[in-house]
């Protein structure tokens, strides 16, 4: 699909027939030497780890003391950031094998998986009661808990997902279709309270079928996930209005965090469709970490270096809203917004509740009182809808739907022109520092 000289790869296999898959001396002599070549090429990885962990009294080691100097899961954690690494499990995954499973950029896992740090026998040493392998670890508690990406079906479906998830980070493709984009004129609701369904609007701007998307039922109110635009791989967040609002709790702003970090480390851009009250506030949130948690989304967000485009398809208010585009409205390449936008510090009724708190409360009776709160709310829409925002250069434009897929599609060309400029520069002043005396001397 990417071509055969991008498509290159390693590929470890543990074996559950033999010896249950477990880990011995020469199988890590073996996951070692993989490791080296892949991070000598910068090779993307895909492992299927079902297995047991490591194996006691294992007879390839003549004398036994403690085996804790083994490097092999130090070398697969060290492949983070330069060569990309799927996890696809299917059975039982426990200790050493779940090790390699959660250090993995990204981990597919079957209906048929149990993963866990320790199994059954390393659980009853250690006096911590009996379980069947069963009740250790099960997908359904994973997919949840965000340590599973994707829930396949069986082995054959997960290791088609691998492979596709692999190919957003091998390059572009030639062959692609595309849906009618008129239909994103209509999409939005009339009722601004209202809500819709954003994966209808992502599998529209995205090429046909090329939409996947990753940690579905975690960190609910954004989805993740990667998309095509003409061929291209993007990287993919969009608030979700239907869970939470769209507003960004603790998880939600970790799982994003994640996400933008692999793309950063990966030089794969990032397409943001935002639509969110900001963040997740009151006392439920702050006891889950919300402070520490969600400020892992303005740090990696305030360090992209990939090209970050952001679409704002409705609500963008507060620290929420910057972080989800990289910290701030300024920092993509190029912040946009549909007609149906509108920005502010906080929510308008919130903020009309708290900003004019004196003047509602002054009256008694409550149809009066509402009707206030409505007037003032549709005062604070008007000032705070897109095309005031693009006035004061708080966005770049406002955009037709239909145009979306186009508009973004210029952006990231632009942003990619600018790159290859920028290093063509950087590559001449390194040619002028080495060759300083020559023209010195002609000065």
């Amino acid at each position: 699909m990417v071509g055969e000289k991008h498509a290159q790869a390693v590929a470890i296999v543990y074996d559950y027939s033999v010896l249950a898959g477990t880990q011995g001396a020469f199988h890590h002599l073996k996951l070692d030497r993989i490791c080296d070549q892949a991070k000598k090429f910068e090779l993307p990885i895909i492992i299927f780890t079902e297995g047991g962990g490591g194996r006691p009294g294992d007879t390839d080691v003549l004398t036994q003391i403690a085996g804790l100097h083994i490097p092999s899961f130090s070398s697969w954690a060290q492949l983070t950031g330069t060569s990309l690494k799927i996890a696809v499990n299917n059975g039982y995954c426990f200790a050493g094998n779940a090790a390699l499973f959660g250090c993995s950029d990204f981990r597919i896992a079957t209906k048929t998986s149990w993963i866990g740090m320790a199994g059954p026998a390393m659980i009853e040493g250690g006096g911590l009661g009996v379980f069947e392998p069963t009740d250790i670890g099960p997908v359904s508690v994973h997919e949840k808990n965000g340590v599973v990406d994707y829930v396949a079906n069986n082995e054959e479906e997960a290791t088609l997902i691998a492979k596709k998830l692999l190919s957003y980070f091998q390059g572009s493709i030639e062959d692609f279709s595309i849906c009618d984009q008129e239909i994103l004129q209509n999409v939005m609701p009339e009722d601004r309270r209202y809500t819709y369904e954003v994966r209808d609007i992502i599998n529209t701007v995205a090429d046909q079928e090329s939409f996947l998307e990753l940690r579905k039922k975690y960190g609910e109110s954004i989805a993740t996930g990667f998309i095509r635009i003409e061929g291209k791989p993007f990287g993919l967040l969009a608030s979700d209005c239907q869970k939470l609002g769209g507003a960004i709790d603790s998880e939600s702003a970790e799982k994003a965090a994640d996400f933008i970090s692999i793309c950063n480390d990966h030089a794969l851009p990032i397409l943001v469709l935002a639509d969110t009250p900001g963040f997740m506030v009151g006392p439920a949130s702050e006891e889950l970490g919300a402070v520490r948690r969600m400020a892992s989304l303005f740090k990696q967000g305030a360090n992209i270096k990939v090209p970050l485009v952001a679409v704002f398809l409705r609500k963008g208010y507060g620290l929420g809203a910057q972080a989800l585009v990289g910290g701030s409205l300024h920092n993509p390449v190029y912040t946009v917004a549909w007609p149906t936008g509108e920005f502010g510090g906080m929510g308008i009724e919130g903020a009309v509740k708290l900003g004019y708190k004196k003047e509602l409360e002054s009256i008694e009776n409550l149809d009066e009182r509402k009707e206030l709160f409505d007037k003032l709310v549709a005062k604070m829409y008007e000032v705070g809808q897109a095309i005031e925002a693009a006035s004061f250069l708080e966005i770049d434009a406002v955009i037709d739907p239909a145009q979306t897929r186009s508009v973004v599609l210029k952006a990231f060309k632009s942003a990619e022109g600018n790159t290859m400029k920028k290093i063509t520069i950087g590559l001449f002043i390194v040619f002028l520092i080495s060759m300083g005396p020559l023209f010195y001397s002609n000065i």
